[in-house]
């Protein structure tokens, strides 16, 4: 079992006083079968007048705040403890992508749930393009397991890491075009693919443990959201395929929350007044509980 200390900074700077802001964060982790969350909180500065702590219609919990103060910073901090226990193998099931995706139509209402991860969603819109380039992995009875994971592999492959190319804001198309993005639109992407192929897919958001290379030291702060994608598979349930890393998840993902697409579960989210041009600062910090232990002076206190 894997245990991490999670930390997560957001910061804004406004050049002009904030009179009111309304925010939703998605920083507070949801319950998993192989997530322990020992516990987690949000703090948020200065403190707001209204805040509330509820779960969202998937299940993830959401805080909502509301400052009523002129402010020219805003900061929240999201931090936590998780011990995770590693996926011990993947599903054995050879069913057959096409059995997959008829079981909607064979179960009809007893799968609405997992039905409503089938569908086009604000962020992910299943183009001729993008199902073309999804259906190179699905011949006719392969697998479905076996076709997720070569998806995973050729959009690894296909696709360069660039944090220039692309915004929040990216539609499919154009990471079609550019043929690179950032974890987010390599998420989109499979799961535009998966659902062109009428399978339900969904988007993961949590955090990832990285490595500092060979003889460096870890880096306090260095780390960044990560996302990845969800596919379900009769019988087993949701299997998670990062297609950043081509990987399976196992004890090194953290799951915070899941949905549709980024929009379901973006990390920090709301609408101000006034406050002219800002700047935005994000520090995240995964730190493996024994490194912590050793007297590494380099992890955050939390």
């Amino acid at each position: 079992m894997a245990v991490y200390n999670i930390r997560h900074v957001t910061r804004y700077i406004y050049e002009e006083a904030v009179p009111v802001c309304h925010n939703v964060a998605h920083l507070l982790p949801r319950a998993s079968p192989r997530h322990e969350w020992r516990f987690a909180e949000v703090d948020i500065s200065p403190a707001p007048a209204v805040r509330t702590d509820r779960e969202d219609y998937f299940g993830n919990r959401l805080t909502f705040f509301a400052i009523q103060e002129p402010h020219l910073e805003l900061e929240v901090t999201g931090r936590g403890q998780v011990a995770i226990e590693p996926r011990s193998e993947l599903p054995k099931t050879k069913v057959s992508w096409e059995e997959a995706r008829d079981q909607f139509a064979i179960r009809g209402s007893e799968l609405l749930g997992e039905m409503q991860f089938s569908l086009d969603s604000p962020y992910v819109h299943s183009t001729e393009e993008v199902a073309a380039y999804g259906r190179e992995s699905f011949a006719a009875g392969r697998p479905l397991v076996e076709a997720v994971l070569d998806l995973t592999a050729r959009i690894h492959r296909d696709f360069a890491y660039d944090t220039k190319t692309t915004t929040v804001s990216t539609t499919l198309p154009e990471v079609m075009k550019a043929r690179s993005g950032v974890c987010q639109d390599f998420a989109h992407l499979q799961i535009g693919c998966l659902r062109a192929m009428g399978l339900a897919a969904r988007y993961v958001s949590g955090y990832l443990l990285t490595s500092p290379p060979p003889g460096k030291p870890r880096l306090v702060g260095a780390d960044a959201s990560h996302a990845w994608a969800s596919v379900w598979v009769p019988g087993e349930g949701w299997l998670d395929v990062d297609p950043t890393n081509n990987l399976v998840p196992s004890d090194k993902h953290i799951t915070v929350g899941f949905g549709r697409d980024f929009g379901d579960v973006s990390p920090l989210r709301g609408v101000i007044l006034g406050g002219g041009r800002h700047q935005i600062e994000v520090s995240v910090d995964v730190a493996p509980v024994d490194a912590e232990c050793n007297g590494n002076p380099q992890l955050p206190n939390f």
